[in-house]
């Protein structure tokens, strides 16, 4: 029988270096097929599409890739689009960007567009997603949440996702907004569910649905809350959660873990770039996008 095709995606934590070293873009082109590939730029999430789609086809076509086009549904019935449509299913690299997941949610998930991304993933395209399209992955998407260390009962809000990623929730700009608190309370909740939080400029590269890893200049941040003691289903609105036995992973760059077992299965020492950009989606968009034209 012929081999399947390897399924990956690339889980973004959003603000990914567009200027410098670009390793977690780089990843994703080569992933994509390098120069051959063909890649789709999905900017439905963000407030400034267009800009968004100018920055992510610089820096690819820089990576060298020449065909590059972009996928923006305005409305639920544009996402049965047979052009839009057509788009992702003859693309080896689909890229979703930052900005608000709920949109992303009520726009492509459960529509003809959102089967599409499910057919890339299954028949070897690489979906990548940053921010936003990072948290659409998981078929429980966390669609908004207070930030903060501690956990709190009802801090946050889980909406349907993309199901590219089952059993995992995943949550972005882990470190530089302090989500650690929203993630853990998400779990406690429902403990079946592993924790994913991504920082900055660093990627989870998974690999057929059970191999992580990870890529970039922080580090992915994983729980695992399936053996903890925890009061979530009695505890008052708001309160502090009571999180107790929950095993916590810390991985950086080179470290690769599998996420049917919830084990370390390897760490190589990298040097990655620390220069992390800060800034909100729209404002790191805008930055690159001022710095690539020149």
């Amino acid at each position: 029988m012929p081999k399947a095709e390897t399924r990956s995606l690339l889980i973004i934590g959003g603000a990914e270096d567009k200027v410098g070293r670009v390793t977690v873009l780089r990843r994703f082109v080569r992933l994509a097929g390098g120069r051959r590939a063909r890649i789709c730029v999905i900017p439905t999430a963000s407030s400034v599409p267009d800009e968004v789609v100018e920055v992510y086809s610089t820096v690819f076509s820089r990576l060298g890739c020449a065909e590059v086009s972009a996928v923006n549904p305005r409305t639920r019935v544009e996402s049965s689009s047979e052009d839009l449509v057509r788009q992702v299913d003859e693309a080896t690299g689909v890229f979703l960007s930052g900005g608000n997941q709920l949109k992303l949610s009520q726009l492509i998930v459960g529509t003809p567009l959102g089967e599409a991304l499910l057919r890339a993933h299954d028949r070897g395209a690489v979906v990548a997603g940053t921010s936003a399209g990072a948290s659409i992955m998981s078929q429980f998407m966390i669609s908004m949440g207070d930030e903060g260390v501690t956990p709190r009962q009802r801090s946050s809000q889980l909406t349907a996702g993309l199901g590219l990623l089952p059993g995992v929730i995943i949550d972005q700009h882990f470190d530089q907004r302090a989500r650690y608190g929203r993630l853990l309370s998400l779990v406690a909740g429902s403990p079946s569910l592993l924790g994913m939080g991504i920082d900055e400029d660093t990627a989870a590269e998974i690999t057929d649905g059970e191999q992580l890893t990870v890529v970039g200049s922080g580090a992915v941040f994983v729980v695992d809350a399936r053996r903890a003691t925890t009061d979530a289903h009695e505890a008052r609105r708001d309160a502090p959660l009571l999180v107790s036995g929950a095993v916590v992973h810390t991985l950086p760059f080179g470290a690769t873990f599998d996420l049917r077992t919830a084990t370390l299965t390897d760490f190589v020492e990298k040097y990655a770039d620390l220069a992390v950009a800060a800034g909100r989606d729209r404002h790191d968009t805008a930055a690159a996008a001022a710095a690539l034209r020149h």
